[in-house]
């Protein structure tokens, strides 16, 4: 790993609870709480790259098991949107954050169309959301704030913050000595702008490592083509991660930070979550789109598509998708919702014989069994 001091020593001085204001908010110069939204990116610059085409949706990856379209929702509260990610803490609590900053919370056996109730404000865009198992509390990436710690009550503590090495926390994982693995997806592009990204299609991101111990962020792997859900493996001798712009699976090893493709994947992968037998659960918001990979050999094109207004670019499909893999990225299963009831799904947790999503665009958290 190579050395990288990220927030300076002192990033874990801010303290903050419910109640304090949403981010990006007309008044953010008087809210301590809020984290002014970047500003508009620079152009992006792509390469060419030859064209791809995505793999169909057969064999193991075929529509057969449809249980997503009939999916229970407990929505947010009224107003919120876009739970990214979702965890179970050990007080059996499901937690989501929203596109305002706002942590949630709902009972894991609460019924269908509960709302959620506030747990806390983090002041940015949280992102993945993982459970420290030596203390309960949550490790929150967030997107404008860099790497937090959220403990059960609420409180909010600053690790990272956003200063270099650390530019968009996207997802996270905890070893048992408490170091913290967590990708940084891009260091050219902030959140607002991630489709630039994929259009520019170059290795902007890496992995990372926070040590509690020293307050120091170290690089573990880079050149990696923004990088989203991260595992570890039960023996913590690797990570399982997934990069969105090429839809891989791949391995980095511990130490070293090698890198080994497992998987071309048919959909766009986004965060992952370990179930501790050595599988993983893969949120795949969108069936990948010819169209945009018909583009790779065009980076004139891509320019221009990058210019556009989001509504005119290519759209995701519509269609919801988790793939349950193993760590040498056989597909074990896969669920499927073709209506698009619940879709855009960007977190996916397995609880007992429950299955946790989280969408990106969404109003709520989803609930489906398993079995």
């Amino acid at each position: 790993m190579v050395p990288a001091t990220a927030g300076g020593a002192g990033g874990g001085l801010r303290d903050t609870r419910c109640g304090g204001g949403r981010a990006g908010g007309a008044g953010g110069d008087n809210d301590p709480m809020a984290v002014p939204r970047p500003r508009a990116p620079r152009p992006i610059r792509p390469v060419r790259e030859p064209a791809t085409v995505p793999p169909p949706l057969t064999g193991p990856w075929a529509a057969t098991d449809l249980r997503l379209d009939d999916a229970e929702l407990l929505p947010l509260a009224e107003g919120a949107h876009g739970p990214e990610d979702v965890v179970v803490d050990p007080d059996g609590r499901v937690v989501s954050g929203d596109e305002d900053g706002r942590l949630w919370w709902w009972p894991a056996d609460a019924p269908a169309g509960t709302r959620s109730q506030l747990l806390t404000e983090t002041g940015g865009r949280p992102l993945g959301i993982e459970l420290d198992p030596r203390d309960g509390s949550l490790v929150v990436c967030d997107a404008y704030r860099g790497l937090l710690r959220v403990t059960p009550d609420g409180a909010v503590r600053e690790l990272t913050g956003t200063a270099p090495p650390v530019h968009l926390a996207n997802n996270a994982t905890v070893a048992r000595d408490g170091t913290i693995y967590f990708t940084d997806s891009s260091d050219r592009f902030p959140l607002s702008h991630w489709k630039h990204d994929l259009l520019e299609h170059r290795p902007n991101g890496r992995v990372l490592a926070y040590a509690p111990g020293t307050g120091r962020t170290e690089v573990v792997a880079s050149g990696l083509y923004f990088p989203n859900g991260v595992a570890l493996t039960p023996d913590e001798s690797a990570l399982i991660l997934v990069e969105t712009t090429t839809h891989r699976l791949l391995r980095v090893d511990l130490p070293g930070g090698t890198a080994t493709v497992l998987a071309d994947l048919p959909a766009y992968p986004d965060n992952l979550s370990a179930v501790g037998d050595g599988t993983y659960w893969v949120a795949l918001p969108s069936p990948r789109l010819p169209a945009v990979e018909r583009l790779l050999p065009h980076p004139r094109l891509r320019q221009f598509v990058a210019l556009l207004p989001d509504a005119v670019r290519p759209q995701p499909r519509r269609y919801g998708l988790v793939a349950l893999v193993d760590g040498a990225g056989t597909v074990l299963r896969t669920l499927h919702g073709p209506r698009g009831d619940y879709w855009m799904i960007t977190g996916v947790r397995q609880h007992g014989d429950r299955l946790w999503l989280g969408s990106l665009t969404g109003s709520g958290v989803a609930r489906v069994p398993l079995g």
